[in-house]
């Protein structure tokens, strides 16, 4: 029996896949699975400007993956995607597969978004250098 790729929308998953290529953003879909974020809150937790928080943000929302709500003068962002995280534990799983899904199970208890060293961990091998070649999206 033959297998239609062709019904497969690889385009559409491809585009999710190179939103999801960079660090920042990987981090940033952790803060919003904890809830609904302001830029500004984003942006002290990332150590990143905001202008740069919001390009990111942008990019995610183009592609899907993240939706914003007005609130007043600020905008609140979320994740479109309540699996979406998982879809990033996941990932995290291929990378260090001893780990356990117990070492995640407590790690959006706490919703503060205060800068944490743990942010960026020196030495250890990220998503973007395990992930397979091609193009790259750029914020």
């Amino acid at each position: 029996m033959a297998i239609n790729y062709e019904m497969h929308q690889h385009e559409d998953v491809a585009r999710i896949f190179r939103a999801l290529s960079e660090p920042s953003r990987l981090t940033l879909i952790h803060c919003l699975a904890d809830g609904p974020h302001r830029v500004g809150e984003l942006s002290a937790h990332l150590g990143l400007a905001q202008s740069t928080v919001s390009a990111h943000l942008a990019l995610l929302k183009d592609a899907g993956l993240v939706a914003a709500t007005p609130e007043g003068r600020a905008t609140l962002y979320r994740l479109a995607h309540p699996g979406l995280d998982d879809l990033l534990h996941a990932g995290e799983r291929l990378v260090t597969p001893e780990a356990q899904d117990a070492s995640h199970q407590g790690h959006h208890g706490d919703t503060s978004l205060t800068p944490t060293p743990e942010a960026a961990p020196a030495g250890r091998r990220t998503l973007e250098e395990a992930a397979l070649p091609g193009p790259a999206v750029s914020a």
